[in-house]
C-alpha cells in the first residue's frame, strides 16, 4: 500500500480528532444563540476563564494575590492546600453558574427586546472585561493542567495499524478522550433541547423575548441556564485545551477557529457544531498534506475561514442551520 495513503489516512484520523476540540467550543456558542438569540463572541474567553479557576482551585492559589499583596504588603500567593481533580471540577463550575447569574443580572436583564447588534456588543464588552479579571484573579502566567486524563500514543491503535500497514499511527489519548465527551454532550444536549420543557422554553425565547414573556417563560430563568450550561462546555473545552497545550491568554483565540465551524454547521444545529468541527478539522490537516508543502505551508492558519466563506455564498445558513423562509 503506497505510504503516501497511509500517511494521509493518519492525518485525516488526526484532523478529525482535531475537528472535536474545535466543535467543543462551538457547542457554547449554539447553546446560547439557540437559546437567546445571541451571538456570545465571549465563549473562548469563557473557556479560558473556566481553566483558569480550575487549575487556581486545584493547586490552592489565593484569589486576586497580587493585587491583595499589592495593596497590603504581604506575600501570600497560597492556601498550602491542593484540591483534588473531581472536587475542583464541581467548584468551578460553581463559579461559571455564577458568573451566568451575574452575566444575567447586570449586564442581559436590562437588554431584554433590544436590537441583535446591541447584545452581540455587550457579549464584546463581557469577553474583554472577563479576559482582565481572569488575569487579576488569577495571575497571567502560563499554568499546567493535569486532571488525570490520558495523554500520549495510544498503544492500542498504534499497534494495530502497524500490523495492518505496517506503519503505526500516532492518535494521542487525549484526543480519543475528547471524542467520546463531545459525543455525549451532544447526545444530552440534543435530547435536553428536544424533549424537555426547559428547552422548548430555550428556543420560544430565542424566536422572540415579548412573546415568550406572554406566555409565563421566565426570561432570567432561562438565560441563566442556559449560560450555565455554555459555562460547563466552556470548562470541558478549557480542560481539553488546556490539557493539550496549557492554560495560557491565547486560549480565548481558540474561539475564532469556532467560527468557521458555526458558519457550516449552523448557528441553531448541536449536530451541526459537532459536523463543522469534523469538516474544518480534517479539511485543514488533508489541505497542509496535500497541498500546503507547494504552496509556502502555514495553510491551517487560513483554510478554515476560505471554507466558511466558501460555505457563506452557496449555503449561508450552514449544513443544519434553520432556513429563512420570508414572504415576498
Amino acid at each position: 500500500m503506497p505510504e503516501q495513503f497511509i500517511w494521509g489516512l493518519e492525518v485525516l484520523l488526526n484532523g478529525l480528532m482535531a475537528g472535536v476540540l474545535y466543535a467543543l467550543v462551538a457547542l457554547g456558542f449554539v447553546l446560547i444563540y439557540k437559546a437567546s438569540g445571541i451571538f456570545n463572541f465571549a465563549q473562548g474567553v469563557m473557556a479560558l476563564f473556566a481553566a483558569l479557576t480550575l487549575v487556581g482551585i486545584m493547586e490552592g492559589q489565593v484569589p486576586f494575590a497580587h493585587l491583595i499583596n499589592s495593596i497590603f504588603g504581604t506575600e501570600i500567593h497560597h492556601f498550602g492546600w491542593h484540591v483534588p481533580a473531581f472536587l475542583a471540577i464541581l467548584l468551578t463550575m460553581v463559579v461559571m453558574v455564577a458568573l451566568a447569574w451575574a452575566v444575567n443580572k447586570i449586564v442581559f436583564k436590562h437588554l431584554v427586546n433590544q436590537e441583535p447588534i446591541i447584545l452581540f456588543m455587550a457579549t464584546i464588552g463581557l469577553a474583554y472585561f472577563l479576559e482582565g479579571f481572569g488575569d487579576i484573579m488569577w495571575g497571567s502566567d502560563i499554568k499546567k493542567l493535569d486532571v488525570g486524563l490520558p495523554q500520549g500514543i495510544n498503544g492500542v491503535i498504534d499497534e494495530a495499524t502497524y500490523q495492518v500497514f505496517g506503519y503505526g499511527f500516532f492518535i494521542d489519548n487525549l484526543d480519543l478522550f475528547a471524542t467520546a465527551i463531545a459525543a455525549a454532550l451532544v447526545f444530552t444536549l440534543i435530547v435536553f433541547a428536544q424533549y424537555t420543557k426547559q428547552g422548548r422554553a430555550m428556543r420560544a425565547v430565542a424566536d422572540d423575548h415579548q412573546a415568550a414573556l406572554s406566555v409565563g417563560i421566565s426570561l432570567n430563568f432561562i438565560w441563566v441556564m442556559v449560560w450555565s450550561l455554555a459555562g460547563f462546555v466552556a470548562l470541558v473545552a478549557g480542560i481539553m485545551w488546556g490539557t493539550k497545550s496549557g492554560v495560557q491568554f491565547s486560549l480565548s483565540l481558540i474561539a475564532l477557529k469556532a467560527l468557521p465551524v458555526l458558519m457550516l454547521g449552523g448557528f441553531t444545529s448541536i449536530p451541526g457544531a459537532i459536523v463543522g468541527g469534523l469538516l474544518i478539522g480534517m479539511g485543514e490537516k488533508l489541505f497542509e498534506f496535500a497541498i500546503g508543502s507547494a504552496i509556502g505551508g502555514a495553510t491551517e492558519n487560513w483554510f478554515a475561514y476560505v471554507l466558511a466563506l466558501l460555505f457563506l455564498v452557496f449555503r449561508p445558513q450552514g449544513l443544519f442551520g434553520e432556513k429563512i423562509i420570508e414572504r415576498v
